[in-house]
């Protein structure tokens, strides 16, 4: 039989070098680097909304306003108050020129003018306030109010992003994973919606604190993507994050099909010997992904059998059919 005479036939890997610590593999969300949830000082009743989810907007355009009867008529007040007020004092410079007012007096009337002064100041700033302009080049990401709607002080009424100073991908770990994680800890970035590609980022922020509503500690990735990318918040990214402590040391790597049996730790595999297959005790760190991390039992370059493994018995002849790089 000729093809007893060729051996088995099976493909074969190359055992590899990779980083001792397994990465940590999680899934997050894309997002503006920027995002800046925009509110009125004022509260009062929103008079109109100019934009909609999803739009491009310029910086300095406007976004939002409020209805302006009650916030102009406090500006008036105030200003009349104060005017009043500045008129007073200046009636009294003259009075007390002629010694016929105390200097405490016009004291009194100096600190009244710079009290409504400050008052009109501030209804001025109010009424500045009353509307909501971009401050700067950006998506509309979310409309959180709607026109006509009484909305207190502070209430965030549009989410902008802007992509100026890049993409992030926000996640969230356990705390078993958070202590491995570090700023500056290289990240790879895999995205639904480019199939094949693999983007490269930097871990720039890790939580000191819990979300309270699930348990566990958000990260960010900054990452950057060529111009004729585009990326949209809500993007579902697969994030692979690799330890720094990670590359101090190296350790073998096989690809996990290469595994035919095992205990607890401890696991077989055959290693090409020639035209023949080899069974070899390997001890086992971890598994990263397909592929496994191996503490002890074979050094780095081994050829060794992936597929068809499982078929094989100590000393057996076989015939690669090709070498894959692992």
């Amino acid at each position: 039989d000729p093809t007893a005479d060729q051996g088995t036939p099976v493909r074969t890997g190359i055992a590899s070098s990779g980083p001792a610590i397994a990465s940590l593999r999680t899934n997050g969300i894309v997002a503006a680097r920027d995002e800046m949830r925009l509110s009125f000082k004022t509260g009062g009743i929103i008079r109109r909304i100019t934009v909609q989810e999803g739009q491009s907007v310029k910086q300095g355009q406007l976004l939002a306003e409020l209805e302006l009867t009650e916030i102009n008529a406090q500006f008036q007040q105030a200003k009349q108050v104060a005017d009043k007020a500045a008129r007073d004092l200046e009636r009294g410079e003259r009075l007390h020129a002629d010694q016929v007012i105390s200097l405490e007096a016009l004291q009194n009337l100096r600190t009244q003018a710079a009290i409504t002064a400050a008052a009109r100041d501030a209804a001025r700033f109010n009424l500045g306030q009353s509307t909501i302009v971009a401050p700067r080049d950006g998506v509309i990401l979310r409309q959180l109010a709607e026109e006509r709607e009484l909305v207190p002080p502070g209430q965030p009424i549009i989410v902008l992003g802007s992509s100026e100073r890049g993409h992030v991908v926000r996640a969230a770990v356990s705390d078993r994973d958070l202590v491995r994680i570090n700023v500056g800890d290289r990240a790879e970035i895999r995205l639904d919606a480019y199939p094949g590609r693999v983007f490269t980022g930097k871990v720039h922020e890790v939580s000191a604190a819990a979300d309270p509503r699930n348990g566990l500690f958000p990260i960010e990735v900054h990452f950057e993507v060529p111009a004729d990318t585009k990326l949209a918040t809500g993007f579902v990214a697969k994030l692979q994050v690799t330890p720094a402590a990670a590359t101090a040391s190296n350790l073998t790597y096989i690809p996990i099909a290469a595994l035919v049996e095992g205990d607890g730790n401890i696991a077989q595999v055959f290693v090409v010997d020639g035209a023949v297959a080899r069974k070899r005790q390997v001890q086992v760190a971890f598994i990263d992904g397909d592929t496994v991390a191996l503490a002890s039992g074979l050094a780095i370059g081994t050829v060794l059998v992936t597929e068809g493994a499982l078929y094989l018995v100590d000393g057996e002849r076989i015939s690669p059919v090709t070498t894959e790089a692992n």
